[in-house]
């Protein structure tokens, strides 16, 4: 399991990206707040996903006034990688 994957709340973050495509930061943001039913501190959260861009997992782009998100190939395989795991765990 890669070091990026050791953290739930980035596991999620990259779920979420998964299934949109891309996300302005401050919408992942509250899609993740409202899986968990909390609210997150804006740096921890930003520092996420600084983590997972410096990992190569995610990329950001600007587009007008806001940072979009999405994942590389790199973090849809390691999800995915993931995803089949834990599979294999709720089956047996």
């Amino acid at each position: 399991m890669t070091r990026y994957h050791q953290s739930g709340t980035r596991r999620d973050a990259c779920a979420l990206l998964y299934e949109a495509g891309e996300l302005p930061g401050q919408k992942l943001k509250t899609k993740i707040e409202s899986h968990y039913d909390a609210r997150f501190d804006p740096e921890r959260f930003y520092a996420l996903l600084e983590k997972l861009e410096r990992s190569g997992h995610v990329e950001r782009r600007e587009a007008e006034l806001k940072d979009l998100y999405s994942l590389t190939d790199a973090g849809e395989r390691a999800l995915l990688d993931h995803y089949d795991w834990l599979g294999e765990r709720i089956e047996e």
